[in-house]
């Protein structure tokens, strides 16, 4: 489709349960030509190792909309997988929404609106509550609002994934080079007029979320050490406070030797002194690590990802 408007952009890791039932909806958005455009869809396979490539290719081979397939080599990261189905979208306006079927679908047609109608260059669609347990809210609640006292101000309190980019916003969010990126700090970051439109996040009806403890606390250490000084501030405070606390201590034993004669004896207090002192250089040490790290993977510039196979035809060949 040549003419198209906007490509809405579907990261797709373990989604096979999901990617019918998902596209069936956007399909019939998308035919409905919402805000007066005309879409287009762009997978990414970010190296799944089920069948969802298989259920991109039926997607594709139905001809019903325009459907663009990008493989990557390996797994890369949703974050990447975003990124490369960006770049590789040909249209003016972007639309980022998950493969899940979490999102409600008239977001496309409300981001539209607010991008043809309202002239904004970003359309962030926060997330106002979730039909979810409550460990995936308190996580949500807290994950967002340490972002939000740290990083960023302007955060929405349950955070985002959806999102529209204009031409200029999609160019400025290609021109980021960072390798370990926060995404939501990147859309937020980058200063075009924007709306904010809440939702309500749907409870996921197939498969299970690959989105797991260990990964979130990987993505906030992303976001915090890349957005704020808070970690180095912290070291700093840290070093200042044992300080005061070992002079203290001296004055503490120097007052008893001299007023009582009675000092402080024993392997106990030095064994404290030492774990307390250890603990802290360990720490500090891998805060600064975490800063080396990234600088080190900054440096190599490698590539961010790496596309194996497009495929934009019927027959399943190289677009």
């Amino acid at each position: 489709m040549e003419d198209a408007d906007f490509t809405v952009v579907l990261p797709v890791y373990y989604n096979e349960d999901s990617l019918e039932p998902a596209y069936e909806e956007l399909k019939t958005v998308l035919l409905s030509e919402p805000a007066g455009c005309r879409g287009r869809l762009l997978y990414v396979d970010d190296g799944s190792g089920d069948g969802s490539l298989a259920a991109l290719h039926r997607i594709r081979s139905r001809g019903e909309v325009p459907v663009t397939v990008v493989k990557l080599s390996r797994n890369f990261g949703q974050v990447m997988a975003i990124r490369a189905g960006v770049a590789h979208a040909e249209t003016p306006a972007v639309i980022v929404m998950s493969a899940d079927g979490q999102e409600p679908v008239p977001l496309v047609a409300a981001m539209l609106e607010a991008w043809k109608g309202k002239g904004a260059e970003v359309a962030v669609c926060t997330r106002s509550d979730r039909e979810e347990g409550l460990y995936r809210k308190w996580t949500s609640k807290a994950f967002y609002g340490l972002m939000r006292r740290f990083c960023f101000r302007e955060m929405p309190p349950g955070g985002f994934d959806c999102f529209l980019l204009g031409p200029a916003a999609r160019k400025a969010f290609l021109e980021e080079t960072e390798r370990q990126p926060f995404l939501q700090g990147q859309i937020l970051g980058l200063g075009f007029p924007r709306v904010f439109i809440p939702y309500v996040r749907l409870a996921r009806k197939f498969g299970e979320s690959r989105w797991t403890f260990g990964k979130k606390l990987a993505y906030f250490f992303d976001g915090l050490m890349n957005y704020s000084f808070a970690p180095i501030r912290f070291v700093s405070f840290l070093g200042v406070a044992l300080a005061v606390m070992g002079l203290l201590y001296a004055v503490v034993v120097f007052l008893a030797k001299i007023l009582v004669g009675n000092p402080v004896q024993g392997w106990t207090p030095l064994m404290i002194v030492v774990l307390v002192l250890g603990g802290a250089q360990m720490f500090t040490l891998g805060v600064f690590g975490e800063y080396l790290w990234r600088i080190l993977v900054q440096a190599q510039h490698r590539a961010p990802y790496i596309v194996e196979s497009i495929y934009r035809n019927a027959d399943g060949t190289d677009g």
